[in-house]
């Protein structure tokens, strides 16, 4: 069966997530900016971080960003004085 054969075996909304995405990829083969459908990638962050309860934030060690090594990997910490 050919692809597009294929495609119209599928029920229209699908049809409809394949032509979305043919055409996101026709603009990435023309250089133009595509731009991703739903909300941006800080608002999903938010919105999972507020889900935390404070105390679980408070259990974070103050230097964690910048001993992230120490505290992924068991890297001794850095002393950058």
């Amino acid at each position: 069966m050919r692809p597009e054969e294929k495609v119209k075996t599928l029920p229209p909304e699908k049809q409809q997530r394949v032509l979305s995405l043919v055409e996101e990829l026709l603009k990435e083969k023309n250089g133009e900016q595509v731009r991703v459908s739903g909300p941006p990638l800080w608002e999903i962050a938010e919105e999972i971080s507020s889900q935390i309860p404070i105390e679980e934030w408070e259990k974070l060690p103050p230097d964690g960003a910048e001993q992230h090594d120490h505290y992924l990997y068991g890297s001794p910490k850095r002393n950058d004085d």
